[in-house]
């Protein structure tokens, strides 16, 4: 392995154990639960979690030995949130979409071969479904707004995600490459995608594309709720009110000043 290998191999461990800690936030996670999420040697993980606390970028508790992220993700996030974080401009469309639904709504976004959830705003209907939290990660394609998203990318971009994923070992059949092509076929009619009980058994999600400026598929619009709320008359009114509100949201991004 060259220099330059060995340097990319540790950064990408290093990005690994990053976000392994930051999906145990707030209460933190041993150094054998990080190695074990990261995919890394237990001695390996600690001597880098080591070398970024020294570097403020990970805390470790003196009590439980939990590792947690450090000051400086949070100083580097506030300077990244001024150009990436667009919570405060949804929240009034998520809280909208949820009060006009009566389902949970939801904000995800894109990064990488991954959504991550940013906000989640609860509907008035008393049953409610809880496969989506704030900080969940999932692969695009798994859920109604990772599949939104993927059905809105060119189709090389498609190609190679599903020829270099394999999602069944985790997520079961339904989330094979051929199923996941059935899915896409048919939210590029509807425009918006269906997630039909696929994750948790009678908890269905609908989902809708929010565009950049570049007019690429950049986060999603989301709708959640119990199976019998997601009829196929009410399907396609909650479909509408998603793209309608998928919209409104693209445009006001699209207005918005560009950080200076």
């Amino acid at each position: 392995m060259t220099s330059s290998e060995a340097n990319a191999s540790v950064i990408g461990k290093i990005c690994s154990l990053l976000r392994a800690a930051g999906a145990e936030e707030p209460s933190g996670a041993s150094t054998t639960a990080l190695a074990r999420a990261a995919g890394i040697a237990r001695p390996t993980t600690h001597r880098l979690l080591s070398t970024l606390a020294d570097q403020g970028f990970v805390d470790r508790d003196a009590g439980t030995g939990r590792w947690s992220l450090g000051p400086e993700i949070y100083l580097l996030g506030s300077m990244a949130a001024l150009r990436y974080d667009i919570t405060d401009q949804a929240r009034k469309v998520v809280q909208a979409l949820a009060t006009e639904s009566g389902e949970s709504a939801f904000l995800s976004v894109r990064r990488g071969s991954e959504t991550v959830c940013l906000l989640r705003v609860e509907g008035s209907f008393p049953l409610r479904s809880h496969v989506l939290y704030e900080g969940i990660r999932l692969p695009l394609g798994v859920a109604s707004a990772g599949l939104a998203i993927l059905a809105h990318l060119p189709d090389r971009e498609v190609d190679e995600y599903l020829d270099g994923v394999n999602l069944v070992p985790e997520w079961g059949e339904s989330h094979s490459a051929v199923a996941i092509r059935r899915r896409i076929a048919h939210t590029r009619t509807t425009g918006f995608a269906v997630n039909p009980a696929l994750l948790v058994e009678g908890s269905w999600g609908l989902g809708a594309a929010v565009f950049d400026r570049a007019d690429k598929p950049a986060w999603a619009l989301s709708l959640t709720g119990v199976e019998t709320r997601f009829r196929d008359d009410r399907r396609r009114e909650l479909g509408k009110m998603l793209l309608d509100a998928a919209h409104r949201l693209t445009v006001q991004l699209g207005e918005r000043p560009s950080p200076g």
